[in-house]
């Protein structure tokens, strides 16, 4: 099992104001050369309906993040993997993320897709980055024992909306 090296850059410009940081990429997100691109994942649709815009397109979605000033990537820059779950992330390298941070000094809070980008990011970055962080549900199918709508009013929360 080789090493897998994250494939697209951070989504982020000038005027973002919120860090939302997954772990990696899933198999289906490196298929389409995108963040969250499993058809169930739920990123898109709780975005798509916090903000009022549609996110079916990549076009859509970058848009999206762009109008609710909301950059995103991910902790890990390298890993091995067998599969999609976070369980199964090992060997991992971070990304550079207090250099991003001071590159774009907007940035105001970090939130994170799952305990994996949590643990890790605090593991790597907690004594090095002083911005208030707070943990989203996660978006995945695969975390079940909260359904939509209560996934959606916690995002709502988290993101100020």
């Amino acid at each position: 099992m080789e090493k897998s090296l994250h494939p697209f850059p951070p989504i982020i410009d000038k005027n973002s104001k919120i860090l939302i940081l997954g772990s990696f990429p899933s198999i289906k997100s490196f298929e389409e050369s995108f963040y969250y691109a499993h058809p169930r994942n739920q990123f898109w649709p709780i975005l798509s309906a916090i903000y009022g815009m549609p996110a079916e397109s990549r076009e859509q979605r970058t848009a999206l993040l762009k109008r609710a000033k909301i950059a995103l990537w991910d902790v890990v820059a390298e890993c091995r993997r067998t599969n999609s779950a976070d369980s199964n992330l090992k060997e991992c390298e971070p990304n550079d993320i207090p250099s991003l941070l001071r590159e774009y000094s907007n940035i105001e809070k970090v939130l994170f897709t799952g305990k994996k980008a949590y643990t890790l990011y605090r593991r790597y970055f907690a004594d090095r980055v002083e911005l208030p962080t707070a943990l989203l549900p996660s978006p995945s199918p695969a975390y079940a024992s909260m359904n939509f709508e209560e996934k959606l009013k916690r995002w709502r929360e988290l993101l100020g909306r």
